[in-house]
């Protein structure tokens, strides 16, 4: 597993069912790194490794992470066997991938769990709304990540304001 701001012990897992997801994943690691927030990634699928799926949805929890960021494509079953093993909080990220249909198989099968087994669920490769997710759930008991964030708000406003003041002329 990659670990990212490894002075600190990592609070996110980002999983993914293969490394053909990750150039959307890449975004949630991007944005937690900007936010600070320590996380590590790795391939984890569900399908193929299902006893590695088991191991990690185990034992993340006692390794310290606090959120799973889970993304897949196609039958997409890996935040929600997640979700169904660990007493974690999952954001599942719905991955457009090559053998997708139109992505709503994903979007579906991250979406459509049973009670009991809940899954956040995030539109189609918003793997950047998983992560700012994700950092917004641990800064509810962290006041310093929860001023980053309200930074960040802070910036996305500035940031329409500019492009409407340009658009207006």
């Amino acid at each position: 597993m990659t670990n990212h701001h490894s002075t600190n012990h990592p609070m996110v897992s980002i999983i993914m069912g293969s490394d053909s997801d990750l150039p959307v994943m890449q975004k949630a690691a991007d944005i937690l790194t900007e936010l600070q927030v320590p996380f590590e990634m790795t391939i984890v699928s569900a399908h193929r490794t299902p006893a590695r799926m088991f191991e990690f949805a185990n034992g993340a929890h006692e390794r310290g992470i606090r959120v799973v960021i889970a993304g897949a494509g196609g039958a997409a079953h890996l935040p929600g066997m997640v979700a169904a093993i660990s007493p974690l909080p999952v954001i599942g990220v719905p991955v457009k991938s090559s053998n997708s249909i139109d992505g709503w198989d994903s979007i579906l099968s991250i979406l459509q769990m049973p009670e009991g087994v809940p899954v956040a669920t995030v539109a189609l490769n918003a793997a950047r709304n998983a992560g700012i997710l994700a950092a917004q759930m641990l800064a509810t008991s962290d006041s310093e990540l929860l001023k980053r964030i309200i930074q960040f708000k802070k910036s996305l406003e500035a940031k329409v304001l500019e492009k409407a003041k340009a658009m207006e002329g």
